[in-house]
């Protein structure tokens, strides 16, 4: 996908900065392990340190020092799920700040106001995230609410669009709850109104990997196969797998980086907890197979050194290896669908993720 700040390859992974930083790392050192694009999130950027300081400084690229390209969520999915005392309504959601309950209240308009201000190349609509588990009467009314803000985010991006945002993408993103019939009357509506992606939400709340296949099987496909596929907030390696499958183009989630910081690596060979005391004397690294920074220069009993001792540094290293292997994964997926041999690197990867070490 090309953007004003550069292109990124699919099937792609974007490491979630949600207040302008990948929690651990450098955007240097972010570039040096494969990112190509990050994703930050309007709420948090609105209520600190606030859009228009930001825009003021030059926007979040110039701000965060991230050259390549900004996908911004919305912030749907935190006011529903951060914010207190919600009151949802026609013209927006009402809410406190979780920071200093401040009353915040944020339309369409807003959200897609906010997200120019930042400068983000791709953007979202203002959505209502369906909660899990949701009455279908509930599902619909939620699913025809998300229609309506959808196209006012729409009409107000094309209004406003600005001399310094001129290639900003704005995504759509398909409700609909678990219900096979609303999902298709969300894709087909957001179609109507013409996006340049499609985003598939309301995923991976709590419904288990089963629903979430099921949904995501049935949804990828009623999507534009000429325009990008963004699941979001997906997820574990085997799921990423299964949507690649699936026809899906674009990820985002906080497992490798906040799994990093509680000790828990991904590698080659399953998943390694490395507070596990049989690493106290293990001179080898994390993963043989890596050729990250940590498992170039770093044994496993450092490591666990570092972390039952507290140190940041063991946040640093842990979180360089996970986003490691994830961008290395989708590398070689996107290799493996080049060569037309998808299925069996597949196969290769769920073995290696049976294991724990």
């Amino acid at each position: 996908m090309e953007t004003s700040h550069g292109s990124f390859s699919t099937p792609a992974f974007m490491p979630v900065g949600t207040r302008a930083t990948v929690k651990a790392m450098t955007p240097e050192e972010l570039t040096d392990i494969g990112s190509e694009i990050v994703l930050s999130n309007t709420y948090h950027l609105w209520l600190r340190p606030g859009s228009k300081l930001i825009k003021e400084l030059g926007g979040l690229h110039k701000f965060m020092n991230w050259s390549g390209p900004i996908l911004t969520d919305s912030g749907g999915y935190q006011v529903f799920s951060l914010a207190e005392n919600r009151k949802i309504e026609e013209e927006g959601v009402h809410f406190q700040s979780h920071l200093d309950g401040a009353r915040m209240f944020l339309t369409p308009e807003k959200a897609i106001e906010v997200q120019q201000d930042l400068g983000a190349d791709i953007i979202m609509p203002l959505d209502e995230c369906t909660p899990y588990p949701a009455d279908r009467e509930y599902t619909k009314n939620s699913l025809d609410l998300t229609y309506r803000w959808a196209k006012r985010c729409k009409d107000y991006h094309e209004a406003n669009s600005s001399e310094s945002t001129p290639d900003q993408a704005l995504f759509g993103i398909v409700q609909g709850g678990m219900y096979d019939d609303l999902r298709r009357e969300s894709a087909e509506g957001l179609m109507d109104i013409g996006f340049d992606g499609y985003s598939i939400g309301g995923l991976s709340v709590g419904e288990g990997t089963e629903l979430m296949t099921e949904m995501t099987n049935f949804t990828a496909p009623l999507l534009p196969k000429d325009k990008p596929r963004y699941l979001m907030g997906v997820g574990y390696p085997e799921d990423i797998l299964m949507a690649v499958e699936a026809g899906i183009d674009m990820f985002d989630c906080v497992l490798p980086t906040r799994n990093a910081r509680n000790g828990t690596l991904f590698t080659s060979r399953g998943k390694l907890g490395i507070k596990n005391n049989r690493f106290e004397k293990d001179g080898g690294p994390l993963d043989p197979d890596c050729g990250c920074y940590t498992c170039r220069n770093y044994t496993r009993a450092y490591l666990r050194h570092l972390y039952q001792s507290g140190e940041i540094l063991a946040s640093r290293l842990n979180t360089i290896h996970n986003l490691y292997y994830y961008l290395n994964l989708m590398k070689g997926i996107r290799e493996s669908i080049k060569e037309n041999r998808f299925s069996e690197f597949k196969k290769d990867i769920l073995s290696g993720l049976a294991e724990t070490i």
